[in-house]
């Protein structure tokens, strides 16, 4: 466990900042359960898709044809989408208004079945992901990847982070912050790093009473490129 206290990469990332206040804006909201819980499975599905699709894109061309995202893929759906026969998703891979990556839309297919499945046993995808402790997100990522289609490691991470749970990313800064509090971590991806990364930031949530979500994003601001702030909140979408 690190000995840097987690008052001291907030400070550090304040100053690089411009202050608390400027600090504060950068920060994602606050998970909320009770919203969490009422999310739609479609909305679910849709993010599942838009991180998936996103993985190795530019972002950018991604978000601004999702409006035909949503036509093509029946506004995510996931029964309906299920009902469709073969020649439905055959068409999709000829259609211009998606990314056509045959895999990937493959995926959405299994994700829909996977996020059925979990509504099943849960009452939707919402309930499921509002009931897991937010100190377990390895335990999460693995049912995921397990699961899911193509919804492990970066995915993952960021379609939690994008649905509103209280999670973490492995970003470069992020990492770069925890090898610098002294944690032994190596790439973020395996399991053992994954397990590293959890319990320093576990620790660090007890220390300041943060969610773990603005646990990782201070973390990411204290160390490494300190770029402008106006183009942070546009990059994040703040």
């Amino acid at each position: 466990m690190a000995k840097v206290s987690f008052k001291s990469i907030r400070e550090r990332a304040a100053r690089r900042k411009g202050g608390d206040k400027v600090l504060a804006s950068l920060m994602p909201k606050k998970p909320n359960n009770k919203a969490l819980a009422k999310l739609p499975d479609d909305r679910v599905l849709s993010e599942m898709a838009a991180r998936v699709f996103s993985a190795g894109f530019v972002w950018d061309v991604i978000d601004k044809k999702w409006p035909g995202f949503e036509e093509a893929f029946l506004e995510f759906n996931p029964k309906r989408l299920l009902f469709q026969p073969a020649e439905f998703w055959d068409k999709l891979a000829r259609d211009t208004r998606i990314v056509r990556n045959a895999q990937k839309i493959k995926s959405v297919r299994e994700n829909a079945k996977f996020v059925i499945e979990i509504a099943a046993e849960h009452g939707s995808f919402g309930k499921f992901l509002a009931t897991w402790p937010a100190d377990d997100q390895v335990g999460l990522l693995d049912l995921l990847g397990k699961r899911g289609s193509r919804l492990g490691g970066f995915s993952g991470q960021y379609l939690l982070r994008f649905l509103g749970w209280d999670a973490f990313v492995l970003s470069g800064d992020v990492l770069l912050c925890l090898r610098d509090a002294g944690v032994p971590i190596g790439s973020g991806t395996s399991r053992k790093d994954l397990k590293l990364a959890q319990a320093q930031l576990n620790a660090w949530a007890k220390e300041s009473g943060l969610p773990i979500t603005h646990i990782s994003r201070t973390c990411a601001l204290s160390i490494g490129n300190n770029y402008d702030v106006a183009r942070l909140k546009e990059i994040m979408q703040l």
